[in-house]
């Protein structure tokens, strides 16, 4: 093989491997979020994982009161995540949800309001 050809394979080689580092790793993750009551609960979080950045998919299951997040490694993190969730005043895998935010939400979004 001439050193053309092979200086050709080299380029090759790297601008494939640039094209394929562009995309970060997308990673999927459930969050527990067992403070969620009803649909608008639903609604707040998936528009909320939205808006930050990285996030690419959020699904709120109200069955098994878990939150299914896809996001760019590289962008965001599971921490950012649930610190996301917090703020919007629900419970993530055990972090405490913001109590001002909490306070705020609907009555059918509080522990027991969709009882009343």
């Amino acid at each position: 093989m001439g050193a053309i050809m092979k200086f050709n394979i080299l380029i090759l080689t790297i601008i494939f491997s640039i094209f394929i580092g562009c995309g970060g790793e997308v990673i999927k993750v459930t969050v527990e979020t067992p403070t969620i009551q009803c649909g608008m609960c639903q609604k707040m979080i998936e528009k909320g994982l939205a808006k930050l950045q990285g996030v690419s998919n959020s699904k709120v299951d109200l069955a098994t009161k878990t939150t299914i997040v896809s996001y760019e490694a590289d962008k965001t993190d599971l921490t950012s995540i649930q610190k996301t969730i917090s703020k919007l005043g629900y419970e993530a895998n055990g972090m405490a949800a913001n109590k001002e935010a909490y306070e705020s939400l609907p009555a059918c979004c509080k522990i027991g309001g969709m009882d009343k």
